[in-house]
């Protein structure tokens, strides 16, 4: 079992930065991929980043904006997330996938950008 707990969401004006944390406590050996998902009012759960076996993937919106990191030390995954928009409104959600393939999520953290 993974416990995923996210940290650093906040409100911030157009341009502004912020920078999202979610600690991993458990079976953190067992953690193939991890990433992050928001999901605004109304609106589906999406993809924002994702991390896995060496490879990193980006939504179009937050490319070359966002930048995804994880520190294994610290059972630590990051979203630094630059020039925010008022639509990266949203709750964003940190997401880490098993070995054996189950999903596990964290409770969710929100961020508001204002205009």
């Amino acid at each position: 079992q993974v416990q995923l707990v996210e940290s650093g969401g906040g409100s911030v004006q157009a341009g502004g930065s912020l920078r999202l944390s979610c600690v991993a406590s458990g079976r953190f050996f067992s953690i193939i991929g991890m990433g992050w998902y928001r999901q605004a009012p109304g609106k589906e759960r999406e993809l924002v980043a994702v991390k896995s076996d060496g490879s990193t993937t980006y939504a179009r919106s937050v490319k070359g904006r966002f930048t995804i990191s994880r520190d294994n030390a610290k059972n630590t995954v990051y979203l630094q997330m630059n020039s925010l928009k008022p639509e990266d409104t949203a709750v964003y959600y940190c997401n880490a996938v098993q070995s054996s393939g189950r999903a596990q999520w964290g409770q969710g953290t929100q961020v508001t950008v204002s205009s």
